[in-house]
């Protein structure tokens, strides 16, 4: 199974939205004729909503278009009532429009809009073919970025600067964050949530959209994850049964035993069924659960680290630096109580 997917800056990388006081984070989408509804409506679902299971909305979300009227994918629907174009003028995060044919130019004008929202500093997020958008703007040379399988070779081939990372879900490079296809713009909203907010929202979050917080096999991104789906359900007692005990010292032996399998089947059942190891899965589930507690208000790392099975305060800091990038007290000063 290929990576689902990759991240460069860490989880304190661009805009984010929970790292402190003042105004709500402003998210706004650029909607262009032929725009694709579904990923509108993820966007939408992920950044628009009212947030009362979390206490607080966590963002000011707004369309805007460069036409009053807008004709939205095949003529389904028009799009009306939105703003202009300025409204993506003061905005801290901008969606930019995708649509199926990647072909056709975008307009002018909304390209010097991608083009203004990244010198001052905006953040950029591109949902499926919203990757052509952002290279017709020029915004992506010589960096990472993904699109859709299917336009892996024509992107390649217009956009030769770009370094386009097809086997992945989405990228992450700092200011500007790619998806690979429809569903995955849920996959990335969700990360940008966990990345502004941490993973006790962003959990909150999935759980409303009945979406899994993180579908991955143990690629170096910062979403908590839940129990994954499994297409063979034989895996999920076991999964169950070891997010019990994840305090516990526990083995990938134990999993085995558990399973009734050997090890060599057992890690074949998680390459095959997850995408990664026993031992990765086992230590990423330490480290979210890590997470929750340094999120909750467990001043001690020592105690975090033994809680969470990672052994030691030194251990934990060590494995939680390779993972996401940042230290526990980076993350407790970003995720901790009081934060937001």
């Amino acid at each position: 199974m290929a990576k689902e997917s990759s991240q460069g800056g860490g989880a304190g990388a661009g805009a984010g939205g929970g790292g402190g006081g003042g105004a709500v984070h402003r998210v706004v989408v650029i909607v262009d004729e032929n725009s694709n509804p579904f990923e509108l409506g993820c966007a939408t679902e992920v950044f628009g909503l009212r947030r009362p299971e979390v206490g607080r909305d966590l963002y000011d979300f707004a369309l805007c278009s460069p036409e009053p009227r807008t004709l939205m994918r095949d003529g389904f629907f028009t799009l009306t009532g939105v703003a202009g174009l300025e409204a993506a003028e003061e905005a801290d995060t901008v969606i930019v429009p995708n649509r199926p044919d990647v072909e056709v130019p975008r307009r002018a004008e909304v390209l010097d809009a991608v083009r203004r929202a990244h010198a001052r500093g905006a953040r950029l997020v591109g949902f499926c073919s919203g990757a052509f958008t952002l290279a017709e703007a020029g915004v992506l040379d010589g960096r990472r970025a993904t699109a859709h399988w299917q336009w892996a070779d024509t992107f390649r081939a217009r956009f030769p600067a770009v370094r386009l990372e097809e086997d992945v879900l989405f990228v992450d490079d700092g200011d500007i964050l790619t998806a690979a296809g429809s569903a995955a713009a849920l996959d990335l909203g969700l990360h940008v949530v966990r990345r502004d907010f941490g993973a006790e929202i962003a959990n909150a979050v999935s759980r409303r959209l009945v979406f899994a917080a993180h579908r991955d096999g143990g690629q170096r991104q910062f979403v908590e994850r839940p129990m994954p789906e499994v297409p063979d359900e034989s895996l999920a007692p076991v999964l169950a049964w070891a997010q019990e005990r994840l305090g516990s010292p526990l083995t990938v032996a134990d999993l085995a035993a558990r399973a009734s399998v050997s090890p060599a089947t057992l890690h074949r059942r998680f390459q095959a069924q997850l995408g990664t190891t026993p031992l990765a899965w086992l230590t990423a589930e330490r480290l979210s659960l890590a997470c929750r507690l340094i999120e909750r208000g467990e001043p001690r790392f020592e105690v975090v680290a033994r809680h969470s099975g990672l052994g030691t305060a030194a251990n934990l800091r060590t494995l939680m630096r390779r993972a996401t990038g940042i230290t526990p007290s980076a993350y407790r000063r970003r995720f901790g109580p009081g934060v937001g």
